[in-house]
């Protein structure tokens, strides 16, 4: 069976290899790392018979994808987060597997592809499931942050200049440079914020579009974005994504 991998963390990456290596009868044909990649591969190669996809990759979420080419193969969607979205998997009878990926799993996950393909709703099946992918969201307007006391108040999204991890936490840095702490993962934000307003520049930010200043060419042809408000690090953005920056930013 031709596979596609799509998975931008080379550790797992490396480890679903070693276990399809292990079951036999998977040829992967290629590795991609980002949306970029995989929408010009897709473009230019024919369908493999399976692809195994990471929901959030380097770029964004993979569920961008879909809104630029068709896929009409079976998709085993693949995460770290057991999270809301999961619940649209199990309903189109399409599977999912919990990162670290085990030999079992996968297993599993193909009898399930296996025993859905022998029903007569299989095609349909999987094009709804790529048609509710790529329907119009309902983005986060506002959060509920607990205070000191008994209390929460509203923050509204429109407010916040960037989102940043700092020891394991995540915080919400406002144009007022007030800091929020939330309980999400900068992943989660990125499925709940909207893409057109919101960049996941690297691992350690997200950041609003309002609240770009300028950038600086960088070393080794990568930028780094100034904001309007304080940062404490620099905000890189990496060579490979540095056309899909200024592609957001336009």
């Amino acid at each position: 069976m031709k596979v596609l991998i799509i998975e931008d963390e080379k550790p797992a990456a490396r480890q679903l290899l070693s276990v399809l290596n292990e079951i036999g009868n998977f040829d992967v044909i290629e590795i991609l790392e980002s949306i970029k990649a995989t929408v010009y591969w897709l473009e230019n190669n024919p369908q493999p018979e399976l692809i195994f996809m990471d929901i959030h990759i380097a770029d964004g979420s993979a569920f961008q994808i879909f809104k630029h080419v068709n896929i009409s193969c079976p998709i085993i969607f693949t995460t770290a987060y057991d999270d809301y979205a999961i619940a649209a998997f199990k309903v189109n009878s399409i599977d999912y597997l919990l990162k670290p990926i085990s030999k079992e799993a996968v297993e599993k996950a193909m009898l399930k592809l296996k025993n859905l393909a022998g029903t007569a709703n299989a095609d349909s099946d999987l094009q709804q499931l790529l048609l509710s992918l790529t329907e119009k969201k309902a983005y986060k307007t506002h959060f509920l942050i607990p205070i000191k006391g008994n209390k929460m108040v509203p923050l509204l999204v429109t407010d916040i200049a960037y989102f940043y991890i700092d020891s394991g936490n995540v915080f919400a840095w406002t144009f007022e440079n007030q800091t929020y702490t939330l309980e999400s993962t900068l992943d989660e934000l990125m499925n709940k914020l909207n893409p057109s307003d919101f960049y996941r520049a690297n691992r350690q930010f997200i950041i609003s579009k309002k609240a770009v200043k300028d950038v600086d060419f960088w070393f080794n042809n990568r930028l780094s974005v100034n904001l309007k408000v304080p940062v404490s690090e620099r905000i890189l953005i990496s060579r490979t994504r540095v056309s899909e920056f200024k592609e957001w930013f336009d």
